[in-house]
This record gives structure tokens, sequence and C-alpha cells, in this order.
């Protein structure tokens, strides 16, 4: 059995991708849980950062990867062309908002951003694009112009060389009181582009608006529908396209195929990943056919996009979904927790805000006596919970949240055990601070 101990002091992996919460050693994988090493066997909210959404080796995608590998494992589209990759844009054309139609298969969801900005400039022929405060979209260089959950991520970015705007993202619980949300941060981004369009950059320079329906590694945050809807009437007004960032959001995680369904809102751009292949490494810039013929044969290419094996994957990944109406299951668990959870608040200042849509669900942790956000507070209740047996993870730009984002196959009895461990966990915490504070 290998030493774990001993290969993470070797430091054979990059600690800024190995040094992660909770760096958790597992021999496997099944279901809704991960199996230790130790044969422990832990109930795992995160589903692989809101991946494996039909659940960790779902017999049906397993069966498609297995029968793909027995024909063909690699093809360079466009040297080659096969079965897999067709189906797969078939099936997603059938689930996506008209008229996104087009794809171009990447293997990440940075692609997808990277792709999808280039699309946009490379139509609209300007330069900049604006994006919203506290929305994360990659680590590539262009992604990262874009990313702006952490100033850390942002680190050493060239100066100039970004070419980007930032404008505030609409949080609810920001509303003064006695104002409608809905009104209120539509008159404000309303104001927030009058602004930026008076003093910064003309619009007419402006390629894209792209954002997050929901903020992911954000703190899952939640806009008014208004919002949205009225960033859709200015980019109408000033030509600019729409880019959604779907990639946290996509594949039933609100509570439907796309969080731009639950908004009423079709962007001109999508960029989806993550949940597509249950796991596997794939991703999609998606358009209208109008839009991606403007694209040039060969102005944006890949070796490995759209792999078949993992395009197989995402085709059963589709499959599963319809067969088990996991979008349904989404909605309906998504609401019941958010229940739960507000119970659970009402029971621990160390819990500030529950916001979620769907099983896209996050838990604020603040200090019970000033209500401050607490991220040193979120760790010590994730590892409670990871000693008993639940893997949670966190969000927001001082990792005060936590996100809750289950495999979307979960059901009533592994959803109240998770909440209920968490409660215990926060229970323990709080009386930790009483007995320091004694």
């Amino acid at each position: 059995m290998m030493d774990w101990k001993k290969v993470n002091e070797e430091g054979l992996l990059a600690p800024t991708m190995a040094k992660d919460f909770p760096n958790l050693p597992v021999k496997r994988s099944e279901g809704l849980h991960y199996i230790g090493i130790d044969d422990s066997k832990y109930l795992d909210l995160t589903a692989g950062i809101a991946t494996e959404n039909t659940g960790h080796r779902h017999p049906k995608v397993v069966a498609a990867i297995k029968d793909q590998v027995d024909h063909l494992v690699h093809g360079p589209i466009g040297i080659i062309n096969y079965e897999s990759i067709l189906n797969l844009a078939k099936k997603l054309r059938t689930i996506l908002p008209k008229p996104l139609d087009c794809f171009f298969f990447g293997n990440s969801g940075t692609e997808a951003i990277e792709g999808a900005l280039k699309l946009a400039r490379h139509v609209t022929k300007r330069p900049y694009v604006v994006s919203f405060l506290g929305g994360f979209h990659g680590r590539t260089m262009g992604a990262l112009s874009l990313t702006s959950s952490k100033s850390k991520y942002r680190k050493h970015l060239p100066v100039g060389g970004n070419m980007t705007y930032q404008l505030p993202y609409a949080k609810v619980s920001e509303t003064p009181r006695g104002e409608d949300p809905e009104l209120y941060w539509s008159d404000h981004v309303e104001k927030d582009f009058e602004l930026l369009f008076n003093h910064q950059v003309d619009p007419g320079e402006v390629a894209a608006v792209i954002l997050e329906p929901v903020l992911g590694e954000g703190g899952y945050v939640v806009p008014p529908k208004a919002w949205l809807q009225k960033i859709r009437e200015i980019c109408d007004r000033y030509n600019i396209l729409l880019i959604f960032d779907e990639i946290q959001t996509g594949f039933g995680r609100t509570g439907d195929w796309f969080a731009a369904n639950r908004f009423g809102v079709t962007p001109d751009i999508m960029a989806i990943a993550k949940g597509i292949a249950s796991g596997l490494p794939l991703s999609a810039t998606v358009a209208s056919r109008e839009l991606m013929e403007q694209w040039e044969v060969g102005s944006h290419s890949t070796t490995f996009g759209g792999n078949p094996v993992a395009c197989a994957a995402a085709c059963a990944t589709i499959d599963v979904f319809k067969e088990e109406n996991l979008i349904e299951n989404t909605r309906i668990l998504g609401e019941y927790a958010l229940e739960k959870l507000e119970n659970l608040k009402e029971n621990h200042p160390a819990i500030g805000s529950v916001r979620g849509i769907g099983l896209m669900i996050g838990i604020e942790i603040v200090h019970p006596d000033t209500g401050e956000p607490n991220g040193e507070g979120l760790m010590n209740i994730l590892e409670k919970c990871l000693e008993k047996g639940v893997i949670l993870y966190l969000s927001g730009n001082q990792g005060e949240v936590i996100r809750m984002m289950p495999p979307l196959t979960i059901d009533r009895k592994h959803l109240d055990q998770g909440i209920a461990i968490l409660g215990e966990a926060v229970a323990e915490y709080e009386q930790d601070l009483k007995g320091a504070d004694n």
C-alpha cells in the first residue's frame, strides 16, 4: 500500500494544486461516496466540484466509456470524424436554448471561456470585454483577466494586457431596506453600464459581456431575474454579445438543463463543461451556426478537444438525466434542502445567509458575535464534517461560504444525513467558541 504521508513529503505534485482541502487519499468511488484507503466511507456533497452530476461511476456512463475504448480512443477532429462527437452535438442541440446549436469542443472550462472570448472578438472586431466582480472564469490568461472572485488569482497578470472591465455583481442581500430587489438591481446595472460607457470605454468597442448566471467560486450568489434580463437588454441595445459561463451552473445543477432557462435569458454564446461528461475532461463553446460560421476555418483548433471517449460519456450522461428525471429531482430536493438549512440557521448564529437554486447551495459562515465573514470557522466546520464522513467544500472571497453541490442523483435520505452532520459540526464549533471564551 502506498505511504501517502511519504508521497506528500516527497513533493511530487505542485503545492498550488495538491494542497487543497481535504487532500483525502481514496482508492475508489461509487454513487454518492468516496471510499478511503482505510475503507472509510465518505458522503460526497461536492460531486467532484459540480462535475459528477450523475454520481460517481454511474453504470451507464461506465459502460459507454468501456464500449468506446474498444473502438476508438483518440481522434483529432477534422483530421478524422467519428460518431460519438456527432451524436453528442445532436443531443446537446435538443437541451440547449435556441438558437445555440453549433459547438466547438475542448477539454476544460477555461478552454470554453477562451473560445468564447476569441469568437466574440473575431465576430465583432471589437477588443474589450465586460465581466462582473466575484466571477470565476478560469486560470488561463484570457479567462484569468475576467476572474475576480479572489485577487490572489490575478497576481502578476500583465498590466494593460487584459482589455477587460469589471462591474458589481447583483447581491440581493445588499438590497437597501424597503427596496424591491428586482427593480433595485435592474436600475443599478443600468447605471453601472451608463457610468462605464460614459467614462471608461465606448460601447462600440465592447465585444462581449460575460457572467456566471449564478456566482460559483465567488460564493453561490443568486441574482435577481430582472438584473440578468436588463443586461440582455443593454447588450442588444449596443450590439454587444452576451456570454454565459454555465460551466458550473449547467447540466441540471440549478434545476433546469441550464440556468439560462431558469432566468429566461438566452445568451449569444455559452461556455459549458464540468457536468457534461460525468467526470471526463470535456467542454464546449456554444453559439448559433450563424455566429460560428464567421470563425474562419483553422482560426481556432484543438488536438484533444471532443475526445471520442469523453463524448461517449457525455451522450450517456444526457441519457441518464432523462431516464432518471434528474432535473425534477434537483428542483424538488433543492427546495427541500434550502428549507432544512434555513431551519438549521435559526438555531445557529455561526450560519449567516443561506442561498441557492436547485442543488447549488451556499451556506455562509460568520463570526457569531459580529456577523462578519469567517473563513477560519468554515474550515473548522469542514474538518469536523470530514471526521464524521461528509465532504463539503468552500467558496467566497474570504472562503466563508460552504458549497453544497451533491450529485444530482442524491436522495432525501442522504441529503438529510449530510445536513444533519453539518448541523452537528456547526454546533460543536459554536461550543468550542464558548469554551474558549470562558
